[in-house]
């Protein structure tokens, strides 16, 4: 191995670890200003995550953090700020729990149907604002968030007096969901890999829509030419429209699918949990999205390893405050010093990578002899005519 390939290897290696040094540096004085002892909290959290059940419970949690994280990168490929993805989710999960709880299917057609509605509505619901974007020139920022709160505020609101099981119930919420239209859990498949046995816990099935769903990612966006059309879109809009890339088609395609992915993140409770949506669905999964594409670099990789780094910390915010260890604010703390110092970590590195890249051209031209350019070339090149 060369200098040069292990320094190219070092420089990729330094923006996590400089990251998440600065990170446990800044949560352990913290930590220390507060009264507690960091070793203390770093033990207690690592004891917890080794445990079988908070293991089950990490996945499940990183699973919705992982597609948002997935729908949002569509956008960012594309240089779209897809904002909306709070409300995409939010919208399309109450969609599907209340078509879901009108039939009673066989189980992999009710399963289907209730994912083909979530996906519908997402992919729908953000195309809006991206045909607001085409034919209006309106900032995708600003028409996602407005159309957030008239998802959450607006829709919904209207909607769910008219979709309530038992109004009498302080928690209410669409009619559960019957049992043909569960996710089956991954319990058993868990189970293969260890001799302990889940209890209380059960690993959902969206986990593996979830890896599936990073696959496709990955070989989309990085093997075909839809994925090269859309990077080459994000980088340079006038260069792509001029290799015969239609702009506004790229940016509806790509909202559309933002939105798609979008609406599969609140699959894990409608599928796997409550099996309704109710005043207690999870929310801010969409906002948690955009740190999970930030830090991971909106590769699907990163973004496993950030969702499932950020579910980690989110587990272990609970027997944190329940041994008294520290304070679970601490937490959050540490999830907001990770990704602030992930950017800084990546723009200082990628301008090192910048300036070698610039030294080892230059180097590069210094090594090519006049001569040497002539014999390739031709005396014409040296001159700057150009030989018929």
């Amino acid at each position: 191995m060369n200098a040069s390939l292990l320094r190219r290897l070092g420089l990729s290696l330094a923006a996590p670890a400089l990251a998440a040094a600065f990170a446990l540096l800044i949560s352990s004085l913290v930590l220390t200003l507060s009264g507690s002892s960091w070793l203390d909290t770093y033990s207690e959290m690592i004891s917890t995550a080794s445990k079988l059940e908070s293991m089950v419970d990490i996945l499940n949690r990183a699973t919705p953090l992982y597609i948002a994280g997935v729908a949002v990168a569509i956008g960012f490929k594309m240089n779209l700020f897809n904002i909306g993805v709070e409300g995409q989710y939010i919208l399309a999960s109450f969609m599907a729990a209340w078509v879901g709880s009108q039939f009673n299917l066989w189980g992999p057609i009710h399963v289907a149907l209730i994912l083909f509605v979530a996906v519908t509505v997402g992919g729908l619901w953000a195309g809006l604002a991206g045909l607001l974007k085409v034919t209006r020139g309106v900032n995708e920022v600003i028409s996602t968030i407005m159309l957030n709160f008239i998802a959450t505020g607006g829709i919904i609101a209207a909607l769910l007096p008219l979709a309530i099981d038992d109004p009498t119930d302080p928690n209410q919420g669409t009619p559960v969901i019957a049992e043909s239209g569960w996710m089956p859990n991954l319990n058993g498949l868990l189970e293969i890999f260890t001799r302990d046995i889940v209890k209380g816990r059960q690993l959902g099935g969206m986990f593996v829509i979830a890896i599936l769903l990073g696959i496709g990612y990955n070989i989309v966006v990085n093997r075909t030419r839809f994925g090269f059309d859309l990077r080459a879109s994000g980088m340079n809009p006038f260069a792509a429209r001029a290799g015969g890339v239609p702009p506004k088609k790229m940016v509806l395609i790509a909202m559309a699918a933002s939105g798609a992915m979008a609406g599969l993140i609140g699959m894990t409770e409608i599928l796997s949990e409550n099996h309704s949506y109710d005043q207690g669905f999870v929310k801010g999964l969409g906002f948690a999205g955009i740190a999970v594409a930030l830090l991971g670099r909106n590769s699907a990789p990163g973004m496993a390893v950030a969702a499932l780094l950020f579910a980690f910390l989110d587990t272990s915010s609970a027997p944190l405050q329940v041994t008294g260890t520290a304070s679970p604010e601490i937490v959050v703390i540490m999830q907001a010093t990770i990704l602030l110092a992930a950017v800084i970590a990546y723009e200082v590195v990628n301008r090192v990578k910048q300036a070698d890249e610039v030294r080892r051209a230059a180097l590069a031209t210094e090594a090519v002899s006049p001569s040497e350019l002539e014999e390739v070339s031709g005396p014409d090149a040296m001159s700057g005519e150009v030989t018929p």
